[in-house]
């Protein structure tokens, strides 16, 4: 245990909660500041570490931001993992109700995530390019084993680049929303829902 400034304790953090609480600073940087703005030394600062701990974490900053990125994107792919069995329009509400729950409540996270795309190192691009394949695998994967628009794959060869727009789509709306978009969650989740259902019809 470590003596705080107040004469009481605090609790070391286990290796697991320090990564988090690194990771969780560095989604608030990287969505409030282009990558070449974030300065690992403010990172370390904010966390209360010093800048070799967080190396000892993250050994350079591309991989302090591609693992942010991968963290969002596994958090993205868990909120919105299909349910087998049940048909795609039955999930579709709960699975975006769900999305946008994420959304708001890790908002720094999302729009760092997003911010990937526009980071001028092509490593850390490649990492935010592997997770919207992974989220468009999902999708499609969901959309193949259902009764209703499985037959359409056999049929339609635009279906992969249907749900990449419909994904470019949604982040796009998502992102107006945050920035203070006068929708309700429920207006918001309707609309991505309608536009997915308009796409693959």
């Amino acid at each position: 245990m470590a003596a705080n400034q107040g004469g009481g304790t605090r609790r070391r953090l286990s290796t697991q909660e320090r990564r988090e609480q690194l990771l969780s600073v560095g989604a608030q940087l990287f969505s409030e500041c282009p990558y070449d703005d974030v300065w690992i030394e403010r990172v370390a600062e904010i966390a209360g570490v010093s800048r070799g701990l967080l190396y000892h974490y993250f050994p350079t900053k591309r991989d302090f931001f591609a693992a942010v990125v991968e963290r969002e994107s596994e958090r993205m792919l868990r909120m919105t993992e299909a349910v087998p069995g049940v048909p795609v329009r039955e999930q579709l509400t709960a699975g975006l109700d769900a999305f946008l729950e994420y959304v708001e409540t890790h908002a720094h996270g999302y729009r760092a995530f997003h911010r990937a795309d526009a980071a001028g190192d092509q490593d850390v691009r490649r990492v935010y390019q592997r997770a919207l394949a992974a989220q468009e695998r999902q999708i499609l994967a969901a959309l193949a084993a259902d009764p209703e628009f499985g037959p359409r794959f056999a049929e339609r060869c635009d279906l992969g680049l249907a749900v990449r727009g419909w994904l470019a789509f949604t982040t796009a709306v998502c992102l107006e929303w945050l920035r203070g978009f006068d929708l309700s969650r429920e207006q918001v989740r309707d609309l991505c829902a309608r536009a997915l259902l308009g796409l693959i019809t």
